[in-house]
């Protein structure tokens, strides 16, 4: 958006407009600003008398503006980004802004989830027209007042003037401004007026985080509340037998063991079936005790007997039917351009690999957890969730009560990654409090996380290209995943449009390990996969790597029929930008060099990665990442939400690993599974492209590629192709080729 606009604003859409989201994120933030010149910050805010002013903004006489926002905050900064939105517009100070968490409420919010990396994409404009609305209403007021002409007045962090040089601050009108009809237009402001936006601010939490202030679910308390342990199934396909609980009854602090799973198979049995029910059909042992340890304790004293259901499934296993699958002729096709088979047929030389990876547990900071306490009167939860409208939902229908009659507040999320979109301790909290009819708080340990939990799913690619008079003529990518990847793949990101035969095909292996959503679902490994290939045909065409991609590119600008989803353009400046950042291609001694280029969640990343050999192992230096996402809201929030992503990336591609054995997993703490160590993170440059365009998606698109960035540097250090992760485990794995 390069000018100032008008937009309509129905009363309606002004009530809603900061709801909307997409991707499952709905805004989430709650600002206080204090408007008035000669206004002092009241040690407590909610002592102040306001004025209800739409179902967002609220604002008192003393000039304190209050503007509630559900999102659940996962650490993605939402919670800061959105509030800016709204304070750009409502023209008001940001140093007199503080930011608090909202509750559930889908009776004027809607799409309360955080996911996907679309909350800044799709709220840019609801939420900036939100601000606008509720400022021209306070002006309007003022003009009113005054008895002079809107046009005559302005504002300036909450100040209103006209032109005799008398103010006004927006709590001397706020009375008036709450009873006065919704403008039909507003003008939001050209990028070029910003005074907020596109600055660097901090996170608005960070003094909480710090002191150790309660604002996570862990933190969450209520007098006469027990802790609950829940004792599941050891392995993927077993349910229980029969327990026996009298040892766990005898210790300190226990207080009761009960069962649960009743619900659970109920509301499967009704066909009812939630996307975030992810939850074992087995029945559960649940010690309540009057602390957390006390509880763990108990459990660790249950002695259970489990018997199995469905078959024990183990990594060996998977491997090899995902290769046979690979190998196979059952796909579904995603995408078919040209005829791959034809270019293939009329190849000088047709290159094959497959690439592997494993399945990965989230590994949040904080361990899953959630509190509830269900009363004739309601079912009260609160918690970190990532989808409180569906969590309400499930459990309405568990307990057969009206979901008016479930209220959820939101805390602050340690993490996320995708393993808090399913509510399955929300739905245990749940059944556990309506069972005994008391407050609990279920908390699970570390390796109740690891091993209970939803996986990234385990999943081979299988790419083919063809080379004809030293040209690429055909490209075929095949997937075959455990479960079926979250989307599937997406067949309209590059190269689609680039190749003349191109086709994607998918082909799913069902298995009873509970897999979902991992942080950038179905592009975290696609997009090494990818990549990686794209080095090693470079290499085999005899052309730079740079030059390969601006080529293939330049290919869709041609192509007015290419169907695609993303801007060549943009992909090219990204690359361009990394290429000069990273001083690409300059003979550094002992320091090697990879390259990716990648487009997802909407957004443009390029990445550098520069490896070293210290005795023989490939250490990552520095990774140069260039970004194009749009107009950067919080360049603050958004070079740490990037730097995160690269490290992550780099962490799982590199060290992590996880499989199963006889259904069981095989790690179930960090003893075992390997994160990356602070001593192995690299130095991350950030640079984003200076544009003026609606912002887009951050908080994933950074992770994908640095995995074939890292793969491709290791491979000019050694000689190396990496073609399964962890890299680290795999350095001297057979290649799989055919060429």
């Amino acid at each position: 958006m390069a000018a100032s606009k008008k937009t309509v604003c129905s009363r309606r859409s002004f009530l809603k407009s900061s709801a909307l989201a997409s991707g499952g994120m709905l805004i989430g933030f709650n600002l206080f600003t204090a408007c008035k010149s000669d206004a002092k910050l009241p040690v407590d805010l909610s002592q102040l008398n306001y004025k209800d002013f739409n179902a967002f903004i609220k604002i008192s006489e003393e000039g304190k503006v209050t503007i509630f926002s559900p999102n659940p905050e996962i650490g993605q900064g939402v919670k800061t980004s959105m509030p800016m939105l709204i304070a750009e517009e409502l023209e008001v100070a940001w140093d007199d802004v503080y930011v608090e968490q909202g509750k559930l409420d889908t009776k004027n919010y809607t799409r309360q989830i955080a996911g996907g990396s679309q909350s800044i994409r799709y709220s840019w404009e609801p939420l900036r027209q939100t601000g606008a609305t509720a400022k021209q209403m306070l002006v309007n007021a003022a003009a009113a007042r005054w008895g002079v002409s809107v046009s005559e007045c302005s504002v300036n962090e909450g100040v209103i003037t006209n032109s005799k040089g008398e103010t006004l601050g927006y709590g001397d009108v706020v009375l008036e401004a709450a009873k006065l009809e919704i403008p039909e237009e507003v003008t939001l402001k050209d990028p070029k007026d910003f005074k907020i936006i596109g600055q660097g601010k901090g996170n608005v939490d960070i003094d909480k985080i710090i002191t150790g202030k309660p604002l996570f679910g862990l933190d969450y308390k209520e007098e006469g509340m027990l802790y609950a342990s829940v004792l599941r199934p050891p392995a993927f396909g077993q349910v229980l037998d029969t327990f026996d609980a009298s040892e766990a009854k005898s210790l300190p602090g226990v207080v009761d063991v009960i069962t649960i799973g009743e619900k659970v198979r109920a509301y499967e049995a009704s066909g009812k079936r939630n996307w975030s029910m992810v939850m074992s059909n087995s029945n559960k042992v649940v010690v309540l005790a009057k602390t957390t340890w006390d509880a763990m304790k108990g459990k660790q004293a249950i002695k259970a007997i489990w018997k199995t259901e469905t078959p024990l499934e183990n990594t060996e296993t998977h491997d090899k039917e995902l290769l046979k699958l690979l190998q196979g002729n059952t796909f579904d096709t995603r995408r078919k351009d040209g005829n791959v088979k034809n270019a293939f047929a009329k190849a000088d030389k047709v290159i094959e690999r497959i690439f592997e990876a494993p399945f990965l547990p989230h590994n949040t900071m904080e361990p899953m957890n959630f509190f509830a306490n269900v009363t004739p009167e309601k079912v009260h939860l609160v918690g970190p969730v990532q989808t409180p409208a569906a969590a309400a939902e499930v459990v309405a229908d568990l307990l057969d009560r009206d979901i008016k009659d479930v209220h959820l507040e939101m805390t602050r999320m340690g993490g996320g990654f995708g393993r808090r979109l399913y509510g399955d301790f929300v739905y245990e909290a749940a059944e556990i409090s309506n069972a005994i009819q008391k407050p609990v708080k279920v908390v699970s340990s570390r390796e109740d996380d690891m091993t209970t939990g939803v996986y990234r799913p385990a999943v081979k690619y299988k790419i083919s290209a063809s080379i004809k008079d030293g040209k690429l003529t055909g490209y075929h990518l095949k997937e075959a995943c455990v479960n079926g990847n979250m989307y599937g793949l997406i067949p309209n990101f590059f190269p689609a449009g680039a190749i003349e035969n191109y086709q994607v095909d998918t082909v799913n292996y069902k298995s009873n390990i509970t897999v979902g959503a991992w942080r950038a679902p179905y592009t975290n490994f696609l997009a090494s996969a990818e990549q990686s290939f794209f080095d090693e045909l470079a290499e085999e065409l005899q052309i730079d790597r740079v030059q390969l991609h601006m080529d293939l590119l330049d290919n869709v600008k041609k192509n007015p029929d290419a169907n695609i989803n993303y801007s060549p353009e943009r992909l090219q400046g990204v690359l361009k930008l990394a290429v000069k950042k990273s001083n690409w291609g300059k003979v550094i001694p002992d320091v090697y060099q990879g390259l990716s280029v990648y487009y997802c969640h909407n957004s443009y990343v390029a990445e550098v990665a520069e490896v070293t050999l210290e005795n023989g192992i490939p250490n990552v230096k520095q990774v140069t990442c260039a970004i194009d996402c749009g107009i950067v809201v919080n360049p603050t929030g958004a070079i740490n939400q990037a730097k995160g992503g690269v490290i992550d990336g780099i962490g799982h591609a590199m060290y992590s690993n996880f499989g199963f054995n006889n259904g069981v997993p095989q790690s179930n703490n960090f003893n075992t599974y390997q994160l990356i160590r602070m001593g192995q993170t690299p130095k991350v440059n950030v640079h984003f492209i200076e544009s003026n365009v609606a912002p887009t998606g951050l908080g994933e698109p950074t992770l994908p590629p640095v995995g074939a960035a890292v793969a491709n540097a290791i491979y000019k250090a050694t000689g190396k192709r990496l073609t399964k992760q962890p890299y680290m485990s795999n350095m001297n794995a057979e290649e799989k080729i055919i060429g």
